[in-house]
């Protein structure tokens, strides 16, 4: 048995190489670059009636598709741009999904200017610091959070499209404002330190 597979992890992230590295690297690891944290709010808003996996499946070709994340760039496509996009195969092909994308660009930047990050203004919602869950089985995790609720009532207030408190939370998850990995799996505690 390699040392991989011998490892307790959360049992969502199942078998797949892609989910296993994802869990193994990434998910719920404190977050703190706009730009990450920008792929991850359009990431997460593409999921949206969709496996996670199928969006970690796309994520090169979405990182192609939409400059690397550079929300300055994102924020300047237009209809032209958008008909691109909806014709790459390599994306989820969501006229809806694609414009809120460039939209959120936009509010992202505007975030930006008025509390100097996105990374400032987001993790307000958590008073600044990771909270640390302690859930024994994948059950007990929530859909969303009163925080998550709090984030996506104001970002859509700012102008965000997609992000409903599910998103929301799930956006909280992946940028580490919340270790939800199970009490057993081996990156509770990596990720709590």
């Amino acid at each position: 048995m390699s040392d991989s597979s011998a490892k307790k992890r959360c049992g969502w992230c199942g078998t797949d190489p892609l989910y296993i590295e994802y869990h193994d690297t990434e998910w719920g690891v404190p977050l703190h670059d706009d730009r990450k944290l920008f792929e991850m709010l359009i990431l997460e808003g593409a999921q949206a009636g969709l496996s996670w996996l199928t969006v970690l499946r796309k994520r090169e070709a979405y990182r192609a598709a939409f400059e690397n994340f550079d929300p300055e760039i994102v924020a300047s496509y237009d209809t032209r741009k958008v008909r691109e996009l909806l014709r790459n195969d390599g994306i989820i092909r969501n006229r809806q999904k694609i414009e809120a994308a460039v939209g959120n660009a936009r509010a992202f930047l505007e975030v930006q200017r008025a509390f100097g990050s996105f990374d400032a203004y987001v993790w307000r919602f958590v008073g600044g610091k990771a909270k640390k869950n302690a859930w024994k089985i994948l059950s007990e995790l929530p859909a969303y959070t009163p925080e998550a609720e709090a984030m996506s009532r104001d970002l859509r207030s700012r102008g965000f499209r997609f992000v409903g408190p599910t998103i929301c939370y799930a956006h909280m998850q992946t940028t580490g404002m919340v270790n939800d990995h199970l009490v057993d799996c081996f990156r509770y505690r990596q990720v709590a330190r």
